[in-house]
């Protein structure tokens, strides 16, 4: 597909009944596996590469050009659209939202996401004006280049569990013209049912963080229009990774291979990343 037929797919997936998965590869080999197994888009995930490269802090520790890199390989692996956890914009400045919109589009991706979170631990949430403004320019610019663009508003994050603030903003960057917006860590199925109520734009939940593991059909009856898993995969091989490696430090025995995908299997999946 070409890029504009990658973005035209991408827009119809949101409005269509129901919810869709978009699932989180970390890189070029998981992304074919997902596209292999039949998924519809794919997005990236900053903490799964952050950790795949040896970094604890996504969000601090890695700059656009490496986040960008990433998603470029993501994107040449598949022929599904790739959207991309573009972090905070990579700077306070709405113009620089905007440039980084600008960026992802010219590496092929048909979706971003611009979040509200600072990075700063003392001041973690940006203030609500700035973060309107930023997510309006980073809009502009998602016009201009056909980008679905996703506001996060990640007050439940980082210790601000306040669902009225949460839904003020939400409300505010479908306002200015976010395509999707997207709470991560809502503590229930009230809230993001709530959430889904209060805002006239698709809805996206992140699944696979600790707590309940609400179906895709209870989260469709939400109001919810997508669902990702953010690091989870990537945390889910990590723990198979840790099990196996403490089997043979602890135990001296190998019985994890038994459980670990065959050679040929995973060699076939490296060949049919493109549909």
């Amino acid at each position: 597909m070409t890029r504009e037929q990658k973005y035209n797919a991408f827009k119809a997936l949101h409005e269509r009944p129901g919810a869709f998965v978009i699932p989180n590869p970390w890189n070029a080999g998981t992304a074919r596996i997902l596209t292999s197994l039949g998924y519809d888009a794919l997005a990236t995930t900053s903490a799964g590469y952050a950790f795949a490269v040896g970094r604890r802090d996504s969000s601090a520790g890695l700059t656009r050009d490496e986040i960008l890199q990433n998603a470029k390989e993501i994107v040449d692996a598949t022929d599904l659209p790739v959207s991309a956890d573009l972090e905070d914009g990579f700077g306070r400045a709405p113009e620089i939202c905007a440039t980084t919109i600008k960026l992802a589009a010219e590496i092929g991706l048909v979706g971003g996401s611009i979040e509200d979170a600072t990075g700063n631990a003392k001041d973690p949430i940006y203030e609500f004006n700035l973060t309107v403004d930023r997510v309006e320019a980073a809009v502009q610019a998602a016009r201009k280049h056909k980008i679905v663009l996703t506001a996060r508003a990640e007050n439940f994050l980082h210790g601000r569990p306040d669902l009225d603030d949460t839904i003020r903003r939400l409300k505010a960057f479908a306002q200015v013209g976010a395509d999707v917006v997207y709470a991560p860590g809502l503590p229930s199925l009230e809230a993001i049912r709530e959430v889904c109520a209060s805002v006239p734009k698709p809805v996206n939940v992140v699944m696979g963080l600790q707590g309940a593991a609400w179906s895709v059909e209870e989260l469709a009856a939400a109001g919810v229009k997508r669902v990702s898993v953010g690091g989870s995969f990537a945390r889910a091989a990590l723990g198979g990774f840790v099990r196996a490696a403490r089997e043979v430090k602890d135990k001296a025995t190998f019985t994890y291979a038994a459980d670990a995908m065959p050679h040929a299997v995973a060699k076939g999946y490296m060949g049919s990343g493109r549909r």
